[in-house]
Formats: structure tokens, C-alpha cells, sequence
């Protein structure tokens, strides 16, 4: 085959593609197609195709050297940088506080142990651009380790720094305490305690977190695994008043962590330090029982102030969810139902013709284990004997506990005048964001857990590590809210509770998002996580061009340009 160019008379040429064939002693050829309307550089090339040459050289070939996952590190640097995280860690540049960033970085887009992390970072080994982007790329568990080290040194002056941009005086401080589990048995922090994540074979440690009024990380501090949450107050409430220097904060605690003792022990004897915390349930029940919380109370209302001498010069403001009320009833009722059936299977066995269990304190034991797991013991009427056991529910108890079902009283000493009844109990609600700041550092996104390492400063410096990523992230979240499922308007998702006591209701927008899985400018609505899956398909690649390197940054997508146009990032 060939192209010929048929002259036209007046006409420009006709443009042919040819075939020459033999037939007999005569060569013939044929038209296989008019290529007229073709542009003359195809034509041009299809003529050399058609001649055996080579159009582009192997010294010209444009060829993919490698190619890294770049869009969510060069966004989570980016906000990092934003937040002047750099100068927060230290003011003077080092290695060592690249590898921490680092290793930040790392923790947010993919949370792994140090040795995975070294290898993400290599130049080798690379899962991204990251250890290229902070000329980290040659580090290894070593180093990574003695950053570690280095990071646990900087903490203090890292936490004061984080509280100068987030705290002020009057303002609130959240404070919760979690736990999480550790692998091995040689760290001097890890003990045996009440396990948080269900794992009561392993040794764990236990961490407190210090947020302000919005949920922001502040600092965080970690205790032996055996620590009672009461136990940790003091030394919060000595960070705020002497390393924070704050003279007057409103602290936010729950019922199990702001107890009658820490109050009187601790909060009164700082001066200028307030709090709101909750009763706990017997000491309802003795307010109820001594006529000072009448139940007609919440006849019209479902949110009263009232007074009792026992808690002079303090405010006790009771509230009743009916919803909460009709979740403690039915989960008391099944506990209840699996308990007798457990009980039943030890009264069987007492009756039983062939090998009967008898004895006080055998009996005694299979029925202690029982009560132990189920928790509502009080609830039940026993009589153990050496040859039998009978059990009988205590109805006289039940009814007492179930008139309180849905009723949490708050106890705080803010005077009214600063801080309403609804505010106080949206106050104490906001303690939730502390819960989910554990969720994220727990299990969704972080992964604080399983914790390996020995050394007590290294688990200081893991835990302070997360807390430093989920600053970041909350950061992120907000800015990428829009595109999130998260509520973007909480102030208008508040509006719609008919009542302060009521559940959360979310508002309509983030409502909406969820039906429909769209974002207000029609873009696919994602999580967090999908978020970061998502930059990750932004590659930078490596081209090699005959002699010439170059480096490429993949075009971002519709979603991919919404995204880094929230977080304010330009690759």
C-alpha cells in the first residue's frame, strides 16, 4: 500500500490510498480509499507509516518512571502549614521535627506502626510523596523512634502553645478520660484496669484529653492503666492554672470524673475554677427519697432548677428525656430476662438427679459470676442453701429505679446570671465531642490502638503523636464540611431541638446530604476517609522524555478541585 496525490486539473489533487497488485505479466494497482479530506500532516504520517519508518526514536519514547500518591499529602501538609504546625513543634528547623511531621502526616492519610511507617517514607519503599516532600526519605525505624523521643521533650511547650491559640480565661474546658490496650508486658505504664475496649486480658494504659468548648485538642496525658478517672483531676486542673496560666476556666466533666470528693478536694481549693458535672444515680435517688426532686416536676416541663442544703451555693438543674427513659427500661428489662435465665440454668443444676451442684459456696460462686455480668443484682431477692437455690425478682427495687428512668440532674457552681439552665445543659452535652474525638483517635480514623512500644516515654509521645493528628483533622473536618456528611451549621441543627434536654436532631441540609449522597453543588457527599482515598488518586509522576526528567502532577477531578479548594491547597 501507498499514497499517491492524483493531479485534478483546476481542482487541488486527489489524495489516494493505493494498493499495487500483479496480474499475469502486468502490475495493477487499485484505490483502497479517497484520504482528500484528510489534513496533510495525517496524511503525511500515514505515508510514513506505510514506508517502515519509526516515528518517534527510543531516545524520544516518553516513558513513566514512577508514579506516587500526592493529593493527600500535599493537602494535609498544607493544612498543617496553615496552622503554623512547624512553628508549633519548633521554632528552629531540625530533622527531627520533619520526621515528627512526618510522621503527623502519616498518622492522618495512613496509620500504621513505626516500621511501616519507615518503609512508606523510603525512597524505595514509598507509598507517597511524603518522605520526598519533607526530605525524610531515607529515614528508618531508628530515627523515627529517637523522634519520638525528641517529640515527648517538646510536648509541654507544644500543649502551651496550643492553649495560647485555643484557650482563654473564662472560657470552657472539656476534660474525659479513656483507655486503650497494649500488646506486651514489659512497659511500666501498662497495668491491668477497667477495660474501655473490652479487652480484659490485656494491660493498657489510660489517657485523659483536654479540649476547649468547641472540642478543639489541647493536651492530653497519660496514666497507668490502673488509674481511676477521679484520680487524674488534679493534675488538669494544676496543667490550666499553672502551666497554662489561665486564672478563671468553666471545666466540663462527667458524673464518674467530677466526683463529691475531687469538687471538695480539688475544684474549691483553685481559686476561679468552675465546673458542671452530674449526680450520680444513688444520689438521686437520695434527693428523691428526701422530697427534694419531685417527679410532678417534669409534669410540664422537662427541665427545673432545684435546691438542697447538701449542695450549698450550688446550682442542681434536673432534667428528663423521655427517649433516654424508654431505652433504660428496655435495656434493664433484658438484662433482667438474661440474668433469670442464667439463674435458672444454676437453680436446674441444684435439682438435678445425677451430680447435683450443692453447697453454699459453690452455688454462691455460679451465682455471683452471673450477677457480676449482668449488674442488677440489687434487683433480685436470693436464698442460697447448701441444697438448694430459689431466686425471686425484687419488684419494690425496680419500680424505685424505674420512676427515675430518663431523669439526669447536672450540678454546677457558674451562677445563673452567666450561664443559663439551657446553656449549663448544653455545656454538659458538648462533652459528646470529646467522645468522638476518642472514636476517632480509637478505631475510625487514627488508630491509637494496638499500642507496641516498651519505653513509658515512647507511649507518652504515641499517644501525644494522635492527639497532634486529630488537631489536624479536626482542622480538615470543618473546612471540608460541605462536602462531608458532618453537620455544617450546627447552630442550625440546635435550633430545630424543640428542647435543650431533647435528642440531636440534624438539620435539613445534612439531612438532605444523606438521602441523596450529594453535596449542596451536586458533588458526590463523602466521609473523611473517603476524602483521602479520594486526593490519593492525585499522582505525581515521573517522566522520562529522551534525555529530559520530568515531574507531572495529575489533573485533579471536579470533586478532587472542590476539595482542595476547601482546604485553601494549590498543587
Amino acid at each position: 500500500m501507498y499514497v499517491e496525490s492524483v493531479p485534478n486539473r483546476n481542482s487541488p489533487p486527489a489524495i489516494l490510498l493505493r494498493e499495487a497488485f500483479r496480474d499475469g505479466a502486468k502490475v495493477r494497482k487499485r484505490t483502497l480509499a479517497n484520504l482528500s479530506h484528510w489534513p496533510a500532516a495525517q496524511v503525511e504520517l500515514l505515508r510514513r507509516v506505510l514506508k517502515g519508518e519509526t516515528l518517534v526514536s527510543p531516545s524520544q519514547q516518553l516513558q513513566v518512571v514512577r508514579s506516587l500518591p500526592h493529593g493527600a499529602v500535599a493537602a494535609v501538609l498544607e493544612v498543617c502549614r496553615q496552622l503554623d504546625l512547624e512553628m508549633l513543634l519548633d521554632p528552629h528547623p531540625s530533622r527531627w521535627r520533619q520526621l515528627c511531621l512526618a510522621m503527623l502526616v502519616a498518622r492522618v492519610i495512613e496509620p500504621s506502626s513505626k516500621l511501616a511507617t519507615a518503609r512508606a517514607l523510603n525512597s524505595e519503599t514509598a507509598h507517597s510523596t511524603l518522605g520526598e516532600s519533607l526530605g525524610v526519605a531515607s529515614a528508618d525505624e531508628d530515627d523515627l523512634y529517637a523522634a519520638l523521643d525528641w517529640l515527648e521533650q517538646r510536648q509541654a511547650a507544644i500543649e502551651q502553645g496550643l492553649a495560647q491559640a485555643h484557650l482563654a480565661d473564662g472560657s470552657f474546658v472539656l476534660y474525659d478520660l479513656s483507655s486503650t490496650y497494649f500488646e506486651g508486658r514489659h512497659c511500666p505504664l501498662a497495668r491491668l484496669g477497667h477495660s474501655r475496649d473490652e479487652r480484659r486480658g490485656n494491660l493498657q494504659i489510660v489517657f485523659g484529653l483536654l479540649t476547649n468548648g468547641d472540642g478543639c485538642p489541647v493536651a492530653v496525658e497519660v496514666f497507668e492503666g490502673n488509674t481511676a478517672d477521679p484520680k487524674t483531676v488534679s493534675t488538669q486542673i494544676h496543667k490550666l492554672k499553672n502551666r497554662f496560666g489561665l486564672e478563671r476556666v468553666i471545666v466540663v466533666g462527667d458524673r464518674g470524673m467530677l466526683t463529691q470528693a475531687r469538687i471538695r478536694e480539688d475544684l474549691r481549693q483553685a481559686d476561679h475554677i468552675s465546673w458542671i458535672t452530674a449526680l450520680r444515680a444513688p444520689e438521686i435517688q437520695k434527693l428523691a427519697a428526701g422530697g427534694a426532686l419531685q417527679l410532678s416536676l417534669f409534669d410540664t416541663q422537662d427541665l427545673g432548677e432545684i435546691r438542697h442544703p447538701d449542695y450549698a451555693g450550688e446550682r442542681l438543674i434536673a432534667c428528663r428525656n423521655p427517649l433516654l427513659a424508654s431505652e433504660r427500661k428496655r435495656k434493664r428489662e433484658e438484662l433482667l430476662a438474661a440474668t433469670e435465665k442464667e439463674l435458672e440454668r444454676i437453680a436446674a443444676a441444684t435439682r438435678r438427679t445425677r451430680r447435683p451442684l450443692r453447697g453454699r459456696k459453690e452455688i454462691g460462686l455460679a451465682v455471683g459470676k452471673v450477677l457480676g455480668r449482668f449488674k442488677v443484682g440489687k434487683h433480685f431477692r436470693l436464698d442460697i442453701e447448701d441444697s438448694g437455690f430459689r431466686y425471686s425478682r425484687n419488684e419494690i427495687n425496680i419500680e424505685r429505679e424505674a420512676a427515675l428512668d430518663g431523669i439526669y440532674i447536672l450540678r454546677t457552681n457558674v451562677p445563673p446570671e452567666a450561664l443559663s439552665a439551657d446553656d449549663t445543659v448544653r455545656r454538659y452535652k458538648s462533652l459528646a465531642r470529646v467522645e468522638r474525638a476518642f472514636r476517632s483517635l480509637k478505631s475510625v480514623d487514627l488508630k491509637i490502638r494496638p499500642i507496641h512500644h516498651h519505653l513509658a516515654g515512647r507511649v507518652r509521645a504515641h499517644v501525644f503523636l494522635c492527639m497532634l493528628a486529630y488537631y489536624v483533622e479536626w482542622h480538615m473536618r470543618r473546612k471540608l464540611a460541605p462536602v462531608l456528611f458532618d453537620e455544617e451549621d450546627l447552630g442550625a441543627a440546635e435550633q430545630q431541638r424543640a428542647s435543650v434536654v431533647a435528642p440531636a436532631t440534624r438539620s435539613a441540609e445534612a439531612r438532605r446530604k444523606a438521602q441523596t449522597k450529594r453535596s449542596r453543588e451536586g458533588l458526590p457527599a463523602c466521609s473523611f476517609q473517603t476524602v483521602l482515598r479520594e486526593l490519593q488518586t492525585i499522582t505525581k509522576n515521573r517522566l522520562l522524555l529522551g534525555e529530559q526528567m520530568l515531574e507531572v502532577v495529575a489533573t485533579p477531578t471536579v470533586l478532587q478541585r472542590s476539595i482542595l479548594d476547601l482546604l485553601g491547597v494549590s498543587l
